[in-house]
């Protein structure tokens, strides 16, 4: 017995040692921490951007805070149901849920719950820094007690609810009340607070605009929740769960894109994180302020989305868009991305490939081209310049919706099942792509071949200066460097004689390639998407109605690229696309192209304008050589004997000397030679005799087979009588 008191005695001593250890190491940490009353007043105090240059960039307005009065009752307690239901009944800090986190926590090896009232994240949101570490904990501990005497609860909760972060870079429930619905917090209905509710969890997860299927999902959540809370009734939970959620921004006049864009970065870097759980940091972006405003200057009679792209550093360096990115028909924007890279890749054209332009039944799909078939031949260069429509659906038709949607996957455009339809090859797609992933896509043939997607953030710091994150872009080969060589030598077509001429008018090498939506009311979406080694710049306009436009790609988006590369280039110029190895320009025979669509190297003794110059991925070079000049070579000419004479008739050619001669009785004489002429006649020959012809195609020194004509007799001419007439 005596034996036990003391080792309880001992025990009790240890746990009294240990508390008292705990109590002051607490107070050693959480001396002279304050409440901020400043940082309470302000939102979004614990993010600070920087533009390329390091200077601060001033955030988009966030509009003026909601008071308590103005947030509905049912929009707070959707806040309360799902994030900290014992809100109401805890002094700050909720021990008995803490506990809980924390056996978890221990029982897992991990330290994935925190187990935060809105109080402390609301303290974590505006006075503390991101890093999970103990010290940080108790600080956030003290903090939230100190709050929960000096304000009340009503309180505490509208000054979180106006701080928190919901995505697309709306902070404050004011700001992503008016984002989201087109209207104050005031006005907000039960199922759209609740999905306000279900947002902050992971805005960039639960985006509508991303996933209206986890967005509804999790707000539903956020609802039932509600109804076993009795914050909602049954009647007004049912038909809550049959409102759907916002599938495009309300407005976006005062929206930033660029800067959105940034705040979902920031998510996807941390994506455990709650909303606004990354603590006070330092985000340097790329961000240009100057090219912002030039991309500001475009207009149009419907929305717009322009940005300019960092193709060195896979970084987006402005952009600017009055209906956010939203997903979008490419039109022909798609065609080098789906259809002539993976080709050319896949050996099955080159840029000298024939191909008949004419209308063709393709299992009941029968594409046309704007302004109709021609009926004619054409090479697939040009048919990528000037976008004709039937040679590129023969072409998808031949690789394989299997492998084009391959190849689009790698460059992240991910395809449905309903897009595998050779409409692919125009762009007729269920969804379609937005356009930083077009822009990223086509910089991939300025990259040589390899993708890697565009970042807005460049660094991360914490409020000490320590790097948290740095920008290293993963480049992965999507193409071979001779195949984006070549789709950049057919992309430069298009702005020389193409549907994107009116870039042709800047002074370096441009490629470009427009598309044009068109329904039967008419164009849905306009795209000119160009391109140089250094920069990508993008444009796209059209409704977010799908009402039509007047403008075609080629037309005002064309327009639009040319200012902006002018002024990306105004003082300097960008550098020379990349040149591959295993790419060989080779000249081609015209004549045997123009006449049998074959593509045949030119003959080395053929003059100048009867070839044609391409060039060839090394691998998929023409074999076959014409030998027209060097050996000359002609169809076996007709030979007719009337009235006295010799005829011959040579078949057409333009290029070929003729030596003709004549043999008899084992004489031969040259009866002719210069230039072709389409008949030779022999009229000194003998009625009776025999002769037998040799024709001798010549070109310059080249000398041809000789062939030799069937013999030929001459017949006496039977003398006419004299009264012939008289019958």
């Amino acid at each position: 017995m005596k034996r036990a008191l003391t080792i309880s005695t001992i025990v009790l001593g240890i746990f009294a040692v240990i508390l008292l250890a705990c109590f002051f190491y607490y107070f050693g940490v959480t001396a002279g921490v304050r409440i901020d009353e400043k940082k309470l007043a302000s939102e979004n105090t614990f993010l600070t951007l920087y533009d390329h240059n390091g200077t601060e960039i001033e955030a988009n307005a966030i509009r003026a805070s909601a008071s308590s009065s103005e947030i509905p009752e049912y929009v707070k307690n959707a806040f309360v149901a799902v994030e900290d239901k014992r809100f109401y009944r805890h002094h700050g800090v909720d021990y008995k849920r803490m506990l809980a986190a924390g056996w978890r926590n221990l029982t897992s090896f991990s330290f994935r719950e925190g187990a935060s009232t809105i109080t402390q994240q609301l303290i974590k949101n505006t006075h503390l820094s991101s890093e999970k570490t103990i010290n940080r904990k108790l600080k956030e501990i003290k903090l939230a007690r100190l709050l929960e005497k000096k304000y009340e609860k009503d309180d505490i909760l509208t000054l979180y609810l106006n701080s928190i972060y919901f995505g697309h870079s709306a902070f404050g429930i004011e700001n992503a009340s008016h984002f989201y619905f087109g209207k104050s917090a005031a006005e907000l209905a039960p199922a759209e607070g609740a999905m306000l509710a279900a947002l902050i969890k992971s805005p960039n997860r639960y985006s509508p605009f991303r996933d209206a299927e986890a967005c509804k999902a999790r707000r539903d959540l956020v609802l039932r929740l509600m109804r076993e809370q009795d914050y909602l009734g049954e009647a007004d939970y049912r038909a809550a769960l049959d409102v759907p959620v916002p599938t495009a921004p309300a407005e976006s006049e005062t929206t930033n894109a660029y800067l959105s864009r940034v705040y979902d970065e920031l998510a996807a870097l941390f994506p455990d994180a709650k909303s606004g759980d990354w603590g006070s940091l330092r985000i340097y972006t790329y961000y240009h302020p100057d090219l912002q405003t030039e991309l500001e200057k475009t207009s149009a009679d419907s929305d717009i989305c322009t940005l300019v792209r960092d193709n060195r550093a896979q970084a987006l360096l402005a952009l600017y868009s009055t209906a956010g990115t939203p997903e979008r028909l490419p039109a022909s924007a798609i065609k080098p991305l789906a259809v002539y890279a993976p080709a050319l890749e896949e050996n099955l054209i080159c840029p000298a490939t024939p191909l008949l332009d004419e209308r063709t039944d393709f299992g009941g799909y029968c594409p046309d081209d704007c302004g109709g078939a021609t009926g004619t031949y054409m090479s697939a260069r040009y048919a990528l310049a000037h976008s004709v429509n039937i040679p590129a659906v023969k072409i998808l038709n031949e690789l394989g919706l299997a492998r084009a949607a391959d190849y689009l996957g790698k460059m992240q455009l991910n395809t449905d099942e309903d897009d595998l339809s050779l409409a692919l090859a125009l762009g007729g797609m269920r969804r379609g792509f937005t356009l930083p992933a077009l822009a990223d896509a086509y910089a991939v043939f300025a990259n040589c071949g390899k993708y890697a997607a565009s970042a807005t953030i460049a660094r991360v710091e914490d409020d000490r200066g320590r790097t948290l994150y740095t920008h290293s872009p993963v480049q992965d080969r999507v193409f071979s460097e001779d195949t984006a060589a070549i789709m950049n030598d057919m992309l430069q077509s298009a702005v020389t004689e193409g549907t994107a001429k009116k870039l042709r008018t800047l002074p370096f090498p441009v490629c470009a390639k427009t598309g044009t939506a068109e329904v039967d009311k008419g164009n849905t979406d306009a795209y000119c998407i160009s391109y140089t080694r250094d920069h990508t710049v993008a444009i796209w306009m059209g409704n977010r109605d799908y009402t039509p436009i007047q403008a075609t790609g080629g037309g005002l988006p064309a327009n639009a690229a040319l200012r902006i590369n002018k002024f990306l280039y105004l003082s300097t110029s960008p550098s020379a696309f990349a040149e591959s190895d295993d790419v060989v320009k080779l000249r081609f025979d015209k004549t045997v192209y123009d006449e049998q669509h074959i593509v045949m190297l030119a003959d080395p003794a053929a003059p100048a304008g009867t070839d044609r110059e391409e060039i060839f991925r090394k691998s998929a070079q023409p074999v076959l050589q014409s030998s027209f000049f060097s050996c000359p070579t002609i169809q076996t000419p007709a030979i007719i004997c009337q009235n006295g004479c010799v005829q011959i008739v040579l078949c057409q050619t333009e290029y070929y000397d003729y030596e003709i001669k004549r043999e008899n009785r084992g004489k031969i004489a040259t009866i002719y030679s210069g230039k072709y002429r389409k008949n030779i006649c022999d009229n000194s020959v003998k009625a009776g005799e025999r002769y037998v012809y040799t024709v001798i195609p010549k070109y310059g020194e080249h000398v041809g087979t000789p062939i030799v004509l069937p013999e030929v007799c001459i017949k006496e001419q039977e003398k006419v009588p004299e009264d012939w007439w008289r019958g």
